[in-house]
């Protein structure tokens, strides 16, 4: 007791504010029925297992832990079955779950000799007994991010919903192809449901996200409601509709018919619910899923390294079929098990390790990988719950930190991000690379003409050429056996129907196939024409993943699922699509300002921002200057420049022609953005280039500050747009073009928003499935069902 007395001052009290671990270990997955039990730190209140409280121990020196022990209780033979009273299931007089039943032990464990203090004892020092009662009366930090997580998505009825004012402007939004308004956005949309505008989203703090043209269209029109393009199904409650008065997300009673104001057809969603079309699409569900699942098929338990599934969390499979493909690759494997061992990434852990992404995915490869919690058992498969890493990768985004089901290309590519940022200015460490390439785009415009145009991708997008297709007599045959059914009044069944097959080859050839752009500037003819595109790879990854696009929408905002099989080869050669540049003979089309197809001589000022500016008592000449210096981004853009040029000694000069060109808006850096990308801790110097060379966005050059750790103050990168391109593919892996297939993630469901994932991974010589907490040996692996692809290079 007297050793306890001696630490008293490592002891707190827990205050209602501090985050309390008590139902998993914060680097391992012990939990307080494990067999050494779960230790809890009584100065951080993090959780530990026997094996890991040592390192706590070593690296913070706090010896006082609470110990609690979970013991399973033992069940007479001879206990008579409860007849119920009640249809439920685990409550009082309902039926029984067969669940074990466990009895908690508590003791105060003091390290590093493991003296152990019963608890509770009269004897404990108060301050020892109020901290163990604050911690055991508490709610656990998991307890409360899961419950946090299914209240969220408790939606309230917005006050403005019933009396929402509509304005007939004559708009009809189309089910595809949107663009904010004020900007080139495509993605993070927002339809304002008074006017029909749309416009981007809010811009979050690293510059990603939109440009805050939705919000700041509120704060001018008090149009109070917002609906997210691309959120929108037959079942409308799931729609993200925001309320900017009330600064929430919240549900729209009237949402259909707000939406049929401007052409959005709600009720074609509910009509087809019954169709012929729509009982078919069941029927294929429901194939999917037995196909998929290889429900029916006597699948072998698979245990050891490498075979541990992962717990569903509520609607996690997403997560778990992601990750399980994921770390199936010796770049993720070799990151975050085989080169880093738990201890090291505990050691370099911030103060609480269950906020840092590092120790969060080696917890979890360690998991996976080690076989620590795969051992053959007489009780069913358990899997380990990902709760932690799901907490740390969802962090504050509005969709993956919810319970809802979400798209797993969505959330491959947010995880690659994250791991990209965590590991910025260590390229040679961050996996993430291993999947990261090159696209080439090359244009040629009627002059012969051509500009090659460069981005960095993770996946290969790829559209499903349904003409392709090989079986296409089977396919008229079954057409026509359809259209006899249907005038007999009967439905075809599940048996009689037949899918396109197309092949992998045909997708790929798709992806490369020439492509017409109507509209497109040329700076040869200094005319707008239509001109020729292709793409190709500038660089092979070590990993190839294709994403099929099996997801459209069609007229009407009906939305649609491909039923189709794509013939997937084990093994794949994209070696034809390797771009080459610009070949001899080639000219290329002359400079156009930062790369936008306007010709920079012509830039002339956007009306509504100057009137804008002008309106809130700005001179009207200085206005047009900052609408053109900000290549007419926006108001809040043009305000910036505005502010800190008023003192400018050139401020009141004419505009001319020589103002406008190209090397002056190229030279133009806002020191609003460069200010931003300081306060992310980047030098001056270096965003001003980074900016320079993304032609002002913030996003790209984020990126492209973590794509070239290497640049300093001092390092001469004042590129022009050219060659900006040309330095995106450096020190990205690169090989031959021959892959092999090592695994595919399916989906069953109408929508990448509902339905289930499941993953088959090649290992050991076999196909393997993981189905959340089930892992077992494939016996038919659906390779013509997958939604997303993954090669291995094979020299890799």
């Amino acid at each position: 007791m007297e050793l306890l007395r001696s630490n008293l001052s490592r002891v707190r009290i827990p205050e209602p504010t501090n985050r309390i671990y008590k139902q998993e270990c914060c680097i391992s997955f012990a939990t307080p029925r494990s067999e050494g039990g779960l230790f809890i730190d009584m100065n951080s209140f993090l959780a530990f297992g026997k094996d890991y409280v040592g390192w706590n121990y070593e690296k913070t020196r706090n010896p006082v832990y609470l110990h609690i022990k979970q013991t399973k209780k033992p069940v007479p033979e001879d206990r008579p079955l409860k007849k119920p009273t009640l249809l439920a299931i685990g409550v009082e007089g309902g039926f029984e779950n067969h669940e074990p039943e466990y009895e908690e032990s508590h003791s105060i464990i003091i390290l590093p000799e493991f003296v152990s203090l019963p608890f509770p004892s009269v004897e404990l020092p108060e301050k020892v007994r109020l901290a163990v009662d604050a911690i055991l009366m508490a709610e656990g930090v998991e307890r409360k991010e899961q419950v946090a997580s299914w209240t969220a998505d408790k939606k309230l009825v917005s006050a403005y919903a019933m009396n929402l004012q509509q304005i007939d402007n004559g708009v009809i939004v189309p089910p595809s192809g949107w663009k904010c308004c004020k900007c080139d956005k495509t993605d993070n949309l927002w339809l304002n449901l008074t006017d029909g505008m749309i416009l981007c989203g809010r811009r979050n703090w690293d510059g990603s996200g939109g440009n805050n043209h939705a919000i700041e269209h509120y704060k001018e029109t008090n149009y109070p409601l917002a609906v997210k393009l691309g959120t929108i199904t037959a079942d409308f409650e799931g729609a993200d509709v925001f309320s900017y008065p009330e600064d929430e997300i919240v549900l729209d009673p009237l949402l259909p018919q707000h939406l049929a104001f401007f052409g959005i057809d709600f009720s074609s969603l509910q009509k087809t619910e019954m169709t012929t079309a729509e009982k078919e699409l069941d029927q294929n569900t429901n194939f999917d899923w037995n196909r998929i699942q290889e429900s029916g098929e006597q699948v072998e338990p698979l245990f050891g390294p490498g075979y541990t599934g992962l717990i569903n969390l509520g609607n996690s499979c997403y997560l778990a079929a992601t990750m399980q493909v994921v770390f199936s690759t010796s770049s993720f494997s070799s990151r975050y098990h085989k080169k880093q061992s738990l201890k090291q990434a505990f050691e370099s852990a911030p103060a609480d390790p269950t906020l840092d992404l590092n120790t969060q995915l080696t917890k979890l490869g360690h998991g996976l990988l080690s076989g620590k919690y795969s051992v053959l058992a007489e009780e069913k498969q358990e899997g380990i719950p990902p709760r932690m890493f799901k907490a740390v990768i969802a962090g504050s985004h509005p969709e993956f930190s919810s319970m809802r089901q979400q798209d797993a290309l969505e959330f491959f590519l947010h995880l690659l991000d994250k791991v990209e940022r965590a590991n910025a200015g260590k390229p040679e460490q961050d996996p993430s690379r291993s999947f990261k390439f090159v696209v080439e785009e090359r244009l040629q415009c009627p002059s012969g003409k051509v500009t090659y145009n460069k981005r960095v991708d993770y996946i290969l997008s790829l559209t499903i050429p349904f003409h392709e297709a090989v079986n296409k007599e089977q396919l008229e045959t079954f057409q026509r056996l359809k259209a006899e059914k249907s005038l007999e009044g009967k439905d075809v069944s599940a048996d009689e129907i037949v899918r396109p097959r197309v092949p992998l080859e045909a997708c790929l050839a798709s992806f490369s196939a020439p492509e017409e752009v109507p509209d497109f500037y040329s700076s040869a003819l200094n005319a707008r024409t239509t001109a020729i595109k292709t793409a190709g790879l500038a660089s092979f990854p070590d990993y190839l993943v294709l994403h099929m696009r099996k997801f459209v929408m069609e007229a009407g905002w009906v939305p649609k699922k491909l039923d189709v099989y794509i013939d997937v080869p084990d093994v794949i050669d994209i070696s034809h699509m390797r771009s080459k540049g610009l070949q001899p003979g080639e000219e290329l089309l002359p400079q156009t300002v930062a790369g936008s197809g306007v010709e920079a001589s012509k830039l002339s000022a956007n009306e509504d921002i100057v009137c804008q500016l002008a309106n809130m008592g700005f001179n009207y000449l200085h206005c047009q200057k900052a609408a053109i210096n900000t290549s007419n981004a926006g108001v809040e853009e043009a305000m910036n420049w505005l502010l800190s040029h008023m003192n400018d000694p050139d401020i009141d000069d004419p505009i001319s022609q020589e103002a406008e060109t190209a090397e002056v808006l190229l030279s133009f850096v806002d020191q609003s953005k460069v200010d931003t990308l300081v306060s992310f801790g980047f030098e001056e110097v270096v965003a001003r280039k980074a900016l320079k060379t993304s032609g002002g966005n913030i996003e790209k050059a984020t990126d492209w500050i973590f794509n070239h750790p290497q640049v300093s103050a001092s390092t001469d990168m004042d590129t022009t747009s050219s060659s900006a391109q040309s330095s995106t593919d450096e020190g990205l892996p690169d090989g031959g073009g021959r892959y092999k297939l090592i695994g595919l993630v399916s989906h069953i469901g109408t929508s990448t928003q509902c339905g289930h994932y499941v993953a088959h991974i090649y290992k050991d010589g076999r196909w393997v499935i993981f189905n959340d907490g089930k892992v077992g040996a494939s016996v038919n692996p659906p390779k013509d069902m997958g939604y997303l692809y993954f090669f291995e290079r094979l020299n890799c």
